[in-house]
């Protein structure tokens, strides 16, 4: 009589545990986690960063963790959105992603189409790519347009220094990128985009430049201060220097 209470306590467990897997495996949509690559700027050099995007079942909620600043916290707005104006409808999931390495600062908005990437990637709207050698920089608007960002140059220097073989990003900073030399630069104009080229829809060709012309070209009348970041007694001084006043 004992052997046969254990077994029928057993079973129910069994049976219990089958029926809770069911349950919570029901109606899903999405895979567990993707990682895609991006990368931002510490002071004036380009640092790695992987995106890592988890969306499950449960309460509905959006969380950004590794240190984000208020530009990176207040990208969930400009990313739902735009998902959405691709056609694309989000589901009410639980959204985590998690800006990794986690103890360095991340600023700026260069992140917002690599988490959207990760997240249609989760979502299974975008297949598989080599997300080993591909990084992902822009900011999105709320009509998925992907907006040139700044500090290109030296981000794109890093990426080459880490094996990056193809950065895709806003296609007002594609020429710029190309001058870094052994990197395939794919210029987007939005997220509609990248989501038929990374599924192998549409063919868009690399970003290239003749560097010569480029460093040939007079471009004294393009030059501007709000390029430059910081050094605000040098400009000063500039400033001062062409007044010819002390």
């Amino acid at each position: 009589m004992f052997n046969n209470y254990n077994l029928f306590q057993n079973s129910d467990n069994s049976s219990k545990k089958s029926n809770f897997n069911n349950l919570i495996r029901k109606g899903s949509d999405v895979k567990l986690v993707s990682v895609i690559k991006s990368m931002t700027l510490q002071g004036l050099e380009g640092v790695l960063v992987n995106v890592e995007v988890d969306v499950s079942s449960g309460m509905p909620a959006w969380n950004v963790v590794g240190l984000p600043d208020t530009a990176i916290k207040e990208s969930k707005e400009r990313i739902r959105t735009a998902i959405k104006n691709c056609d694309v409808e989000l589901l009410s999931r639980k959204y985590i992603i998690n800006l990794s390495p986690a103890d360095i600062r991340k600023e700026g908005s260069s992140l917002d189409l690599s988490m959207a990437v990760g997240i249609l990637k989760c979502i299974e709207k975008i297949g598989d790519f080599d997300v080993n050698n591909t990084v992902f920089l822009g900011e999105l608007s709320l009509d998925a347009k992907i907006k040139k960002i700044n500090g290109i140059l030296p981000i794109c220097l890093e990426a080459k220094k880490q094996g990056i073989k193809r950065i895709i990003l806003p296609m007002a900073n594609s020429k710029e990128a190309s001058v870094v030399d052994g990197l395939e630069i794919i210029g987007v104009k939005d997220l509609e985009e990248v989501i038929k080229y990374l599924n192998g829809e549409i063919l868009v060709e690399p970003t290239k430049v003749n560097i010569k012309e480029l460093f040939m070209k007079d471009i004294g009348e393009e030059l501007d201060f709000a390029e430059v970041k910081g050094q605000e007694s040098i400009k000063r001084a500039l400033e001062i220097s062409a007044a010819g006043r002390t």
